[in-house]
């Protein structure tokens, strides 16, 4: 098999990640490689890490441009991908699209012009296989969206206690810290070396971050009741990496043994999130530049609550990483298929 691929906003992070994945993909072969305001530069100038693709010219990203290819990954800013995915209807409607922004996750058009002020593009299937129900939702699908890097983490360490019914769905609270990347290349003051390192700050607080009603969505669904979360990020001085320690409720009469078989039960078998030994905690280290996610639990009997604690790589399977196994699973692939990465340590 020969998948000829599209990436656009190739110049960016996320664009920058699906393009290190797919040079290692056995069954594609780069075609079109797309940005906004970079388009005629080289690629190495700007992903100088990609050496195999450093004499590629970035073309201006449009449909035509696009349109043709088996599959297309839109690694657009928040907003941006619904106008070119419409397009692409028109023009390749057997094209597989993938896109990495926002604009196809939620589900409630009232929902995205509250967070992000513009008219809700649709929902597509949503691209987190290891969700109760979600692989039989992206094979053979032709548009899926990726979730949100925040949202990749806190769901995958918080649904097995609401898919067993095991938590309280009224008191989740999450806090988790995340690297710079994930606010993109454009150049901000509060990112600059001088003010990040040595340095953490929380952002989006008080239930202001666009990424909390993915979650909420989310948990709801895995829960089969409404789900009300109270998330504030923080920014690390580190470039890429999640750690997200996410405490809820449990049911009167719920013991330790329960919450770990359950937890247990839902990662068994998925190649991609570890449920660690008792004892050992995660890391952002031991995931980066892969696409695995680690975990562990322990409930606070005083409290009432379980904690758990998930770490991984905010670039690879909080973004790319999670599109390329989506786009696995869409064409019939092996869905590790190009993402054997191990982490990287020290």
């Amino acid at each position: 098999m020969s998948l000829t691929v599209a990436v656009s906003g190739a110049s960016g992070y996320a664009g920058g990640e699906v393009l290190r994945l797919l040079l290692a993909h056995p069954e594609v072969e780069i075609g079109a490689i797309t940005a906004h305001s970079n388009a005629g530069e080289r690629l190495g100038s700007l992903q100088p890490h990609l050496h195999a693709l450093a004499d590629r010219v970035l073309q201006e990203t449009t449909a035509e441009v696009l349109a043709g290819h088996d599959v297309v990954f839109l690694a657009l800013p928040h907003g941006a991908s619904g106008a070119i995915a419409a397009e692409l209807e028109l023009l390749s409607p057997g094209t597989l699209v993938i896109d990495a922004g926002a604009d196809h996750r939620l589900q409630s058009p009232q929902a995205w012009e509250r967070f992000y002020g513009s008219n809700h593009a649709g929902t597509w299937p949503y691209g987190l296989p290891e969700l109760p129900g979600q692989r039989a939702e992206i094979a053979g699908a032709s548009r899926i969206a990726v979730p949100g890097c925040y949202p990749t983490t806190c769901l995958l360490a918080l649904a097995p206690g609401f898919t067993a019914g095991l938590l309280v769905p009224e008191d989740v609270v999450i806090v988790a810290a995340t690297g710079t990347s994930g606010a993109g290349k454009a150049l901000k003051p509060h990112l600059l070396g001088s003010e990040i390192m040595g340095s953490m700050s929380p952002y989006g607080v008080g239930g202001g971050h666009r990424h909390t009603p993915e979650i909420e969505q989310g948990l709801t669904q895995a829960a089969g009741e409404p789900v009300t979360v109270s998330f504030t990020p923080t920014l690390a001085p580190m470039p890429r990496g999640i750690l997200a320690t996410a405490t809820a409720r449990l049911h009167p009469g719920v013991d330790a043994d329960e919450v770990r078989a359950a937890w247990e039960q839902a990662y068994r078998e998925e190649q991609f999130v570890h449920l660690l030994p008792e004892g050992q905690w995660p890391t952002t280290q031991s995931v980066l530049g892969s696409n695995h996610v680690v975990m562990q639990l322990a409930v606070d009997e005083h409290a009432g609550r379980v904690i758990i604690t998930a770490a991984l790589d905010n670039l690879t399977k909080g973004t790319a990483g999670g599109a390329v196994q989506s786009m696995n699973l869409a064409l019939g692939l092996a869905e590790e298929t190009g993402l054997t990465q191990q982490g990287i340590a020290p």
